[in-house]
């Protein structure tokens, strides 16, 4: 009996846990024939300003109350109107980007959109660009469009200005190089100029199990490291070499923009802290993304622009999963 009643128990979960299961996949779905109509892309526009403004009426209201929220609204109004007549026709805007990179820099496809909009409406000259950037580097060509992404703000006449709170290394401190100016939290990582390449090689455990590996290539460097064939020096040789000419690429790209480093110090892959890289020019500012928004804020009209565009689910997965690994290769 006791069999009977534990095997009823079991089955009841399991027919939960399926309808369950059921009732979420039902709602995806259904989520899903909503957004089809929708499109792909989006372009998503938000005033920071009335953001700030915003938390700052909750908290004046939760702390000193109504009174003193209806009185500091109607100073805040007059202010406003001030403001407008002593201000000069072209305002500044401050359209302000955020960059999260991982190895493959895969966010660099909606940096490049996100660009191109500012560059529709931006006035050289007069509005400015803040980037929020964050990346421990990654692949060469990906990073080198995400720094020619930047470059096209910068050669269109607008101020730019990155903003690291935590990391610009390797390919990220690339893209952070291209401003005019780089502000970093203290204890911001910054820095790690130079190239690495890691290949396994299992040739000798497929040697043990009788296993041969054919190679063939037409040119003579077509092929020079790799996982599977026996490595030979002259290989290993023009592999170092082509190491050594991006290394040069790179400092080349940093001479440019940042002309004040003094790379034979600094190009070595070394990183160091933003107090440090300070001292070092690496960064021309210590303080936090946040700080520099909301001084800006007090000046300026400030605008985030987020550029999304709808992926496969295995592309999000993918993505998801190179997020994990590449969090997991940081700690």
């Amino acid at each position: 009996m006791e069999f009977l009643q534990d095997y009823a128990m079991f089955l009841a979960k399991g027919l939960t846990i399926i309808l369950m299961a059921l009732v979420v996949l039902g709602a995806l779905t259904a989520a899903s024939q909503r957004n089809r109509g929708r499109g792909d892309e989006q372009l998503t526009v938000r005033h920071l300003n009335q953001r700030y403004r915003n938390m700052e009426r909750v908290l004046r209201l939760r702390v000193l109350g109504w009174r003193a929220l209806r009185r500091h609204t109607r100073e805040y109004q007059r202010h406003r109107k001030r403001a407008a007549k002593e201000r000069p026709q072209e305002q500044t805007r401050v359209y302000v980007l955020r960059f999260h990179g991982d190895i493959r820099a895969t966010r660099v496809d909606n940096l490049r959109e996100e660009v191109s909009a500012i560059l529709t409406l931006a006035r050289p000259g007069t509005d400015r660009v803040v980037v929020c950037l964050e990346s421990g580097g990654g692949l060469v060509p990906s990073y080198g469009l995400g720094a020619a992404q930047l470059a096209r703000l910068r050669d269109a006449g607008l101020d730019l200005t990155v903003a690291v709170d935590r990391v610009a290394a390797s390919g990220g401190y690339l893209m952070a190089a291209v401003a005019n100016r780089i502000t970093a939290a203290p204890f911001a990582v910054v820095g790690s100029i130079g190239v690495v390449a890691q290949i396994p090689n299992v040739n000798r455990l497929l040697k043990r199990h009788d296993v041969d590996i054919e190679l063939l290539t037409a040119g003579q460097h077509k092929r020079t490291l790799t996982i599977l064939g026996k490595n030979t020096p002259e290989g290993r040789a023009k592999f170092q070499e082509e190491l050594e000419e991006t290394h040069g690429l790179f400092k080349a790209y940093l001479q440019r923009f940042r002309p004040q480093l003094d790379l034979e110090r600094l190009a070595t892959g070394e990183h160091w802290y933003g107090e440090r890289a300070l001292d070092l020019q690496l960064v021309d500012e210590l303080r936090t993304s946040d700080d520099l928004l909301m001084a800006l804020a007090r000046e300026f009209e400030l605008y985030e622009v987020i550029f999304n565009r709808r992926q496969p689910m295995s592309r999000r997965i993918g993505i998801a999963f190179q997020e994990a690994v590449d969090r997991l290769l940081q700690r």
